[in-house]
């Protein structure tokens, strides 16, 4: 089982992911319509779980999560919880919920490139060395 396919097991963290997929704030909701259905050229999940956290949005293709926060965020939670899933491969991308309500163009295009960075690090160079 890897880090990007919960363990179906542990119902309680996908009894957790459920319920907030249907419990999405109005920034969450606004976001996700402006990335479901492969918009930005890759398919993400709503609150995807990463054991032992729910992501707000996973690229699992690309393992990329992408976290909308409000006030209560900021702290060393984050940070802990941002490491974590970096150590097991994941990039991490925050945005307040500010950025997202008052400039979501600019939010897709930073979200566009990093999706942009990790296609080309991840595809072959189209040259092979002799």
């Amino acid at each position: 089982m890897g880090w990007g396919e919960p363990d179906m097991r542990d119902h309680g963290l996908r009894d957790r992911a459920r319920s907030l997929r249907r419990d999405m704030t109005p920034t969450e909701h606004k976001l996700w319509r402006a990335i479901r259905l492969d918009a930005l050229g890759a398919t993400f999940r709503r609150q995807h779980a990463i054991p032992p956290y729910i992501a707000d949005f996973a690229c699992v293709e690309l393992r990329l999560v992408v976290e909308v926060d409000g006030g209560q965020h900021g702290d060393m939670r984050d940070a802990v919880r941002d490491a974590a899933m970096r150590e097991a491969g994941w990039n991490v991308l925050r945005f307040w919920n500010n950025e997202v309500t008052e400039n979501l163009d600019g939010v897709l295009l930073r979200i566009a490139e990093v999706i942009a960075e990790l296609r080309k690090s991840a595809s072959p160079h189209p040259i092979p060395p002799p």
